[in-house]
Formats: structure tokens, sequence, C-alpha cells
């Protein structure tokens, strides 16, 4: 005999299954669990990637490069002393296949840097003798160096830093060998050779500091000048070397409303928050800076506290809605480095500190932090 009870009893688990199931494909979509979904809506997030990582020696890091991020950045290998060490002879291997990371996975390609006082060989400033260039001498220099390596990716890179840290911190221009011989206008040309070289990419100044009041109007100063010259500069790069305290979250909101009122776009170009003490009196991201070993700039070389750990968070979540306030104008959020063992913090200024600026550790596992610039957002992990 058939067990009515026990056909019935089924019956009415199926029933509510099926309703739960319904139920279910009723209520919203799930809440995103990468922060390029999570912040699709308002800007690109990018992150900068090594060599090891653009070779595929770093499985573990691309696997997260490209599950979180939609952009990426080069953190050496196009700067001029990788990409052009010495004349007549560029090396385009590394470069090449960091193109050909971005592009396989469909993602934002950004170029950096074309123009900059650091990390450019001696010899780009002097002639055959030694002695050095003069302006059209060195203007040429600089045109063949951009047509030639912005021309091999016409139409791959998207967004370029054309000129990087050309301002003092008073707001003026940087003697750098670049102006002592060319003059200030070295930006302006740099742009029209960058935008000659490729019509369609989008053209940033890059710089740090721009949220202290001096450095900001200097650099405002600067793009109302391009600007009215019809200097082709799409965006601003705010660099977000930040600290735990600097820069305020009013003059983070200042600074982004005012480039945007210039009618160009505000990229947050090379973010990390320093949680550890102050090795320098003022903040900077010179690189040239270097600072003696002292055990009371290196607090944390076992692991970091989880309520040190939370309070970061609170930092990347706090600056994240002053980010998102700005949506529109700010186009685009790069972590300068994956993980905390990348990140160019543990050796600057200071030798051997063990830093942790970013949003996964170590071992490439989310950090609070990664779940604060998550939520900031209003998703869920």
């Amino acid at each position: 005999m058939l067990n009515w009870r026990f056909i019935a009893v089924v019956a009415m688990v199926a029933t509510d299954m099926v309703a739960a199931t319904q139920a279910q494909s009723s209520r919203k979509p799930q809440s995103p669990v990468s922060l390029k979904d999570a912040y699709r809506n308002a800007f690109l997030i990018g992150v900068a990637i090594n060599s090891p990582q653009i070779k595929g020696q770093d499985m573990g890091g691309d696997a997260i490069v490209e599950r979180q991020f939609n952009s990426i950045t080069p953190e050496n290998v196009l700067k001029w002393e990788v990409v052009h060490p010495e004349p007549d002879v560029y090396n385009f291997d590394l470069s090449d296949q960091y193109v050909s990371f971005g592009e396989k996975r469909h993602m934002f390609v950004v170029g950096h840097c074309l123009v900059w006082h650091s990390q450019t060989p001696a010899w780009v400033f002097r002639d055959d003798k030694g002695d050095s260039l003069d302006r059209d001498a060195l203007l040429k220099r600089m045109h063949d160096h951009i047509q030639t390596v912005v021309g091999r990716y016409k139409g791959r890179i998207q967004a370029w830093d054309v000129v990087n840290e050309a301002l003092n911190e008073n707001g003026t221009m940087r003697q750098s060998p670049w102006q002592k011989i060319i003059g200030d206008d070295y930006v302006e040309k740099a742009f029209q050779y960058a935008h000659e070289a490729d019509p369609q990419a989008k053209l940033v100044y890059n710089d740090y500091n721009l949220e202290n009041d001096q450095k900001r109007k200097g650099a405002l100063v600067l793009i109302t000048k391009l600007k009215a010259e019809g200097v082709p500069v799409d965006a601003v790069g705010l660099q977000g070397h930040d600290s735990m305290d600097w820069p305020s979250l009013e003059d983070e909101d200042t600074t982004i409303g005012a480039f945007a009122s210039l009618g160009v776009k505000v990229i947050i170009s090379e973010l990390d928050i320093d949680l550890l003490p102050p090795a320098t009196e003022h903040a900077t991201a010179d690189v040239s800076v270097h600072v003696e070993q002292d055990p009371k700039l290196n607090p944390y070389p076992k692991g970091l506290p989880e309520s040190v750990q939370k309070e970061l968070g609170k930092r990347y979540s706090d600056l994240f809605k002053v980010f998102l306030k700005h949506r529109g104008a700010v186009i685009r959020v790069t972590f300068w480095g994956l993980s905390d063992g990348d990140s160019w913090r543990n050796d600057w200024p200071v030798l051997g500190r063990t830093s942790y600026p970013l949003l996964f550790d170590r071992s490439d596992q989310p950090k609070l932090a990664f779940h604060a610039v998550l939520e900031a957002a209003g998703g869920k992990n």
C-alpha cells in the first residue's frame, strides 16, 4: 500500500522549496563581492602591477588583479630608465607583456610615465661629450622618445601620465633638468607630443601633495594656463600617498572640487596609506628622500594589531566616501601596489621598514581595510 501520509509530507516539502526559490529570485541581486563590481557605477578601480605579475610569475597575485580590478598601471616598466636605457636602445619586452596582460583581461590600460626628473638616465640630458644639451636638442630627444613609446601603443594604452611631479611644495616649478634646459613650457611640449602620437589617449598631469594649499594653488595655475593655451590635458592625478591623518577629508574634498571646476577629470592615481610613525617632518613622496633606520619607525615588524587594522579600514572608508561624493569628476582610483609585500613603502624612506599600506596582506589575503572599502560602496564580501 502507498504511504499517503509520507507522500503528502514530501509534496509539502517540495512546495515549500519551490516557494523559497521563487522568493529568492524576486529579491534584489546579491551585493557585488569585488571592488570593480562595487564601484562599477562610480569609477574605475585600478592597481599598479610589478614585473613578476606582468610575467605571470605571481599567479596568485594575478588572479586577484583579474578578480578585483578593471584598470592597471605599471610600476616601472614604462619609465624611461627601463624602456629607453641608452641612446637608440629601446627595451619593449616587459612593456609589451604589460599591455598584453591588460588586453587579455579587457582592462583599462594606463601608461606611466613619459616625462619625470627621476628614473631618467643622465645621458638624456647630455650630448656625446658629456655636456648639457641645449633646449632644441632636449626637445627633440623628448619628442622622439614620446613618439616612439606612445606611438608603439597607440590605441592600446588608453591613458598616459605625461608629466610627473613638475612642482615644488610651494607651487613653483621644480628646477629639474627638463625645466632648466627647456624652460617651464616643457610641460606644454610633452602634452603636445603625446597628443600627436595618439590623439585618442587621455593625458594626465600627475603629482603628490596637491592637497596642500600652496602646491594645489600652483597646480591650479599650471592647469589653467595649459587649458587656456589649448594644451590637451584631460585629467589631474592626485597620487594619494596618504597617511592616517593627512590629508584631512576636508582638504581632499576641496582639492578634488577645485580641479574639477577647471573642466578636467580627477584621478586618485597612486593610492596607499602609511600607518607607521612619520619619518619626515612634512608629508612627501619624493623618492630621493632617505632616513636612517630607527626601531621607533618600525613598530610592527611581526604583524599589525587588529585595533590598527580597524583604524586603517576606517581611514580608507572615509576617503572613499569623499571620492564617491565626487563621482563623475573622479574617474579612476588606482592603488599603488597589490599587497603589503609589494609596496614601495617597505623600503622608503627607511630601508627595512615593515609597512602595511594596502588592502591585501603579505599572504594576498584581504585585510579589514578591503572589506571597509567594499562596504563604503554598499557592497559586502
